[in-house]
């Protein structure tokens, strides 16, 4: 039985995941797992709202993929009772294409914009008086006859997701009344979000077997509900479908991943660090090279965890496996690099 692990591990938001993920999203605040600190915030922040019957500020939410950012603009969405309309930043190619999203939208809607921070410049400077002012500069005609219309919009909320943000202008980042870093989830959270989807999706597990997913998620939701699905489907083909802790074991292990959440790349990543390189430092192009592996690939899907779990660190001239590192593998931690550290 073969599983495809990069897909596992990627927190990316798959287009033929897009389904069974829409159906696992919370849809009421009570219902989302996790952040408690943006949720008391937000509870306060859209009562308010209400109270005054305005529309919310403009909301930017970062953090890693699969943090729950879609998520949660949905269910801003829900608890303020507005429509929503979603794109994504590099859906946005032209002035026109933006233009023609914000005249369509009524009062109070919300627009949520995912990958904010790949608008084109262009697009990115209508939006200024649009965010601020409500209104919309269009220019109509070229030359010395070129007339500049100014259109009203209705009062709507602008709700931007994005992964990296230090790619977001200041202007545009300044323009957002709310922003809202999303943190990793501990293995607690992760275990109510994997119960959770295991019972909207009618999966029968044990305990032990829960804990096993949530400890392995590398605290990231999407994967947590990326691996049940696989869970379950070994499960369904080897057994019965109930999903006991010594099944998913099994499954999990010919998934490749360990009790650390970590796959074969993610290894591989720290035993080229430490055998090709000497511990490092070493250049990301480098490392990638050595594994023949995209860049991007290494700096947003695997390079995250690894920091996060204290198994290599970034210095000025490079990556470094730290001494966690080295007692993953058994191997002893050179004075050198303990020296240099």
């Amino acid at each position: 039985m073969s599983f495809d692990e990069e897909n596992i591990i990627d927190p990316s938001d798959l287009a033929e995941d897009s389904t069974w993920e829409t159906t696992l999203r919370p849809q009421k605040l009570s219902e989302y797992i996790g952040q408690s600190n943006i949720k008391q915030n937000l509870e306060i922040f859209i009562q308010a709202a209400k109270a005054r019957k305005e529309t919310i500020e403009h909301v930017l939410l970062y953090g890693g993929p699969g943090l729950g950012k879609t998520t949660l603009a949905n269910v801003i969405a829900k608890e303020t009772g507005a429509n929503i309309r979603s794109t994504t930043g590099p859906a946005i190619e032209r002035a026109g294409d933006l233009a023609a999203i914000l005249t369509n939208l009524e009062e109070g809607d919300i627009f949520f914009i995912d990958e904010i921070h790949r608008l084109p410049k262009a697009v990115e400077e209508i939006l200024y008086p649009a965010m601020e002012d409500f209104s919309l500069d269009i220019v109509v005609g070229k030359g010395p006859s070129a007339k500049t219309l100014k259109l009203d919009l209705p009062k709507f909320t602008l709700i931007g997701a994005t992964t990296k943000m230090s790619l977001i202008s200041s202007p545009l980042r300044d323009r957002f009344g709310v922003v809202y870093h999303l943190n990793f989830y501990n293995n607690d959270e992760m275990a109510q979000i994997v119960r959770r989807s295991a019972r909207i999706l009618n999966i029968s597990l044990d305990d032990d077997a829960v804990s096993e997913l949530a400890s392995r998620s590398r605290q990231t939701p999407r994967i947590a509900n990326h691996l049940l699905r696989r869970v379950r489907d070994y499960c369904q083909v080897k057994s019965d479908g109930h999903i006991s802790k010594e099944l998913s074991l099994t499954a999990l292990n010919l998934l490749g991943i360990d009790e650390s959440g970590m796959n074969k790349a993610d290894r591989e990543i720290i035993k080229t660090i430490i055998e090709k390189f000497n511990g490092g430092p070493v250049g990301l192009s480098t490392i990638a090279a050595s594994i023949s592996e995209e860049v991007s690939t290494v700096e947003e899907v695997h390079e995250p965890f690894l920091l996060q779990r204290g198994f290599i660190e970034r210095t000025p001239r490079g990556r470094k496996a730290t001494k966690l590192a080295y007692q993953y593998f058994g191997l002893d931690y050179p004075e050198e690099q303990a020296r240099l550290l």
